[in-house]
């Protein structure tokens, strides 16, 4: 399944250079000036993991397949944004539509790049975006919940039960907090909060886009974001979107040794990759063969059987049995061979809990 993130920020904090870098394409136009991105562009990319090519190698793999995720660069949103401001409610849509909000911070200062609101303030950009999210989700909702109210009194037990959650989001947006600190008490609220598709229910990544020379340690400017992430339970990074473009085009041996000078073990896709997988509470599971290797993405949590189903439905239909290595046993004895000679080839039913890193081969009879 992989996970789609919406990058999203104040005009000119290096969203689209960010865009460019981690997709490696120019299909969004950098330049300094607001609105400079007009449509949402769209950008897969291969998540790197050193597991896969370890798997690949040991199986005989003749092609390797990672999981995907996509970004999706969003134009910079304003202040009053919500009302039509700047280019007003059509970029929101497309905030709905992500998985999680990866929110570029500008953390550096620069004169020859202008700032929408003339100053360098990461924590206030980040309120004056959240806050054009709130104001939308709490338009929509003031409409919502009273229609939804009206339909559970005529004895729409759904309906009253949708009202009853949506009337929490309702409050906190009051208060000027985000609907993703709604507290929800069951499966059933969350199933019913999640249809609700609110912007401020997606989990948000903070990404401090700082100066080359402050790439490896942050600076006062990301210090404060990561505090602001913390006090929220969100996750923040450190990113220089200039590194990331210096890495574009350069072969693997070239970024490590470029990395390495900078006092860098990992490129900033990695490390955004890595903090949203846990952000999204999601893990990877591998398959192998001689004709690939593959890696897939699933929930932590997921049964066996979910499992097969990002593969194939059929696999999850007709599911037997998943015959299960874990990762370091794979490793250590060289493939399925030895793992099975040494008692380490696990059968796992129905509800076996995945886990990360599980090496599967899934019997299944439809």
């Amino acid at each position: 399944m992989g996970f789609k993130c919406g990058i999203v920020g104040l005009p000119n904090v290096g969203k689209s250079t960010l865009f460019n870098a981690l997709t490696e394409t120019q299909a969004a136009q950098a330049a300094n000036y607001p609105f400079c991105t007009i449509e949402p562009n769209v950008g897969q990319v291969a998540v790197p993991d050193p597991r896969l090519d370890a798997i690949a190698k040991i199986a005989g793999s003749a092609k390797i397949i990672e999981t995907q995720l996509a970004f999706v660069d969003i134009a910079g949103l304003v202040r009053g944004a919500s009302t039509g401001e700047g280019l007003g409610n059509q970029f929101l849509g497309n905030i709905r539509e992500v998985d999680a909000v990866v929110h570029v911070l500008r953390c550096f200062e620069n004169d020859d790049i202008q700032h929408v609101e003339n100053k360098v303030d990461p924590i206030a950009d980040a309120e004056t975006v959240e806050t054009e999210l709130m104001l939308s989700d709490l338009e929509s909702l003031e409409k919502r919940v009273p229609a939804l109210q009206k339909k559970g009194n005529s004895g729409d037990k759904d309906a009253k039960a949708q009202a009853a959650v949506l009337t929490k989001a309702l409050d906190l947006l009051r208060e000027g907090k985000p609907a993703r600190l709604t507290k929800l008490d069951d499966e059933e609220e969350e199933r019913l909060f999640a249809q609700a598709q609110l912007l401020t229910a997606k989990p948000v990544l903070y990404v401090c886009n700082v100066e080359e020379d402050a790439a490896a340690e942050g600076n006062a400017f990301s210090a404060r974001v990561f505090e602001k992430a913390k006090a929220e339970g969100a996750e923040a990074v450190i990113v220089s979107a200039a590194i990331e473009s210096d890495l574009v085009g350069m072969d693997r041996a070239e970024k490590m040794e470029f990395l390495s000078e900078m006092g860098l073990e990992e490129t900033g896709l990695a490390r955004i990759i890595r903090a949203g997988y846990e952000l999204l509470n999601l893990q990877t599971f591998f398959t192998c063969g001689p004709k690939e290797a593959r890696a897939w993405t699933v929930h932590k949590g997921a049964k066996a059987p979910e499992a097969a189903g990002e593969i194939h439905s059929d696999f999850q239909r007709g599911f037997i049995r998943a015959e299960t290595i874990a990762y370091d046993d794979y490793v250590e004895y060289q493939g399925e061979a030895g793992a099975r000679e040494h008692g380490r080839l696990r059968q796992e039913g129905k509800e076996y809990l995945v886990k990360d890193g599980d090496v599967l081969l899934f019997r299944f009879n439809v």
